[in-house]
């Protein structure tokens, strides 16, 4: 989503990178792209003026202009200001003084809520609380349906009655009693959608929060809807008291002014952040690794946590073992490719890898693309279990029948085959201490 915006800004950065010396003219002139990378981003004109008088006010004191790296220190006081911008610090959920904690989750019409609720009980589950979803959306078609399939699919259990559109507060209440006697730690309530102008619809909500009581009443924000959401968040803040935010949708390529803005804006946090359609791609929002994430400096602690998600330590010993006596084989790369899937797209996964944004543009065409690892895969998945664990011993005609049963090509097959050799010469050099050359082999580029 902040494509466009960390271009920009890397852009501006690199330059004044280049200066020994920063003076108030070359402060003013980066800053002037800055703030035109924010309005560009749809940031709020007000805010984008606020920010860049913030940055010039630290930027060009003394210790900028004769400082050892200026522009490294011009870089850190935007980075700064943009974690401000975000909320400050990351921001969990409270839960209530009585067990179940109630979640009530409200927002406008086709913002995502019902997914937005699937992946929430989700996320607690991976923390270990149990959870019961509560289908209270009344008015829209197949809503109720949606979720209770979304909680077969993940096995969390749902609660659901046939009842009137007007009779969502009755069956949050009669949810709220069956979560009592699961024993659940959390009781996530469905609302339906509505527009923050319909005074009948926020009444309803506003009675919801008096029956039920939340321990949190989150706000799911499309994060493509631009200022719009801002001002419905405004809205809903004003008649609901909400506790925090979801931004769905955040792995979209709109200009994301709403996510830098909707916390400075409404006083509101950002809890959680959607990051794709998947029912794991729920992020907690930390605004510090956000902000790096703009700046195109990675995000090495959220690459960590996925990793740690999908690989368990004695799976990372095993591998390492492997590499160590240069046993890695198309088995066990296989293994690798589909732990690589679980963690998001490839794009998603390098953007957070420090420095990877500014040598992205060198990369060849379709480097990133996913389906490149699926057609690898696919290629893999068609040879026998002797095939993968012997790659250096697959003729020709074999070659020719892994191609037709991949629905590739004996060429993608050949390439495939010759990069893993590849591969596998530079585990034996790293494994026996021989270092030097190995920048002239290169790495695979699956």
């Amino acid at each position: 989503m902040f494509e466009n915006l960390t271009d920009k800004l890397t852009g501006v950065f690199g330059r004044l990178g280049n200066k020994g010396r920063l003076t108030e003219d070359d402060v003013d002139a980066a800053l002037r792209e800055v703030r035109l990378a924010l309005l560009e981003a749809d940031v709020n004109f007000r805010v984008a003026r606020e920010v860049v008088g913030r940055i010039r006010e630290k930027a060009v004191g003394e210790d900028i202009l004769r400082g050892v790296s200026p522009g490294q220190q011009v870089v850190k006081i935007v980075h700064d200001e943009l974690v401000m911008l975000l909320g400050g610090e990351s921001h969990s959920l409270k839960p209530g003084p009585s067990t179940p904690s109630v979640i009530l989750m409200v927002g406008l019409q086709g913002a995502g809520k019902t997914t937005a609720a699937a992946k929430l009980a989700l996320h607690l589950r991976r923390e270990n609380h149990r959870s019961l979803l509560i289908a209270a959306d009344l008015r829209r078609p197949a809503a109720i349906d949606q979720l209770e399939a979304l909680g077969k699919q993940l096995d969390i259990p749902v609660y659901r009655e046939n009842a009137k559109p007007d009779q969502a507060t009755k069956v949050a209440a009669n949810g709220l009693k069956r979560a009592k006697d699961m024993g659940v730690a959390w009781a996530i309530v469905d609302t339906g959608g509505r527009l923050h102008i319909d005074d009948e619809l926020m009444g309803e909500l506003e009675d919801m929060k008096s029956s039920l009581g939340p321990a949190e009443i989150l706000l799911v924000v499309d994060a493509m809807t631009g200022q719009d959401a801002v001002n419905a968040a405004e809205e809903f803040h004003k008649r609901l008291g909400l506790t925090g935010l979801i931004l769905s949708k955040l792995d979209g390529d709109a200009r994301g002014g709403a996510a830098l803005t909707v916390t400075h804006v409404t006083g509101v946090p950002i809890k959680f952040a959607g990051v794709g359609e998947k029912p794991d791609a729920l992020e907690a929002f930390h605004p510090d690794r956000m902000a790096s994430r703009i700046l195109g400096m990675g995000d090495v602690l959220t690459l960590v946590e996925r990793v740690q998600e999908q690989v368990s330590e004695e799976d990372a010993k095993e591998l390492e073992r492997k590499f160590r006596r240069a046993q890695f084989d198309l088995e066990d790369f296989r293994g690798q490719l589909k732990q690589l899937q679980r963690m998001g797209s490839i794009a998603s996964v390098m953007e957070m890898v420090p420095g990877f944004r500014s040598m992205s543009s060198r990369l060849p065409a379709g480097a990133l693309d996913d389906g490149r690892i699926r057609r690898v895969e696919a290629i893999i998945s068609s040879m026998t279990a002797w095939e993968r664990h012997h790659p250096d011993q697959i003729t020709g005609s074999r070659r020719k029948r892994i191609a037709g049963g991949s629905g590739t090509n004996p060429a993608d097959v050949n390439q495939l085959l010759n990069q893993f050799r590849q591969m596998q010469k530079v585990m034996r050099q790293l494994a026996s201490g021989k270092r030097r050359g190995l920048s002239g082999l290169g790495l695979p580029g699956f």
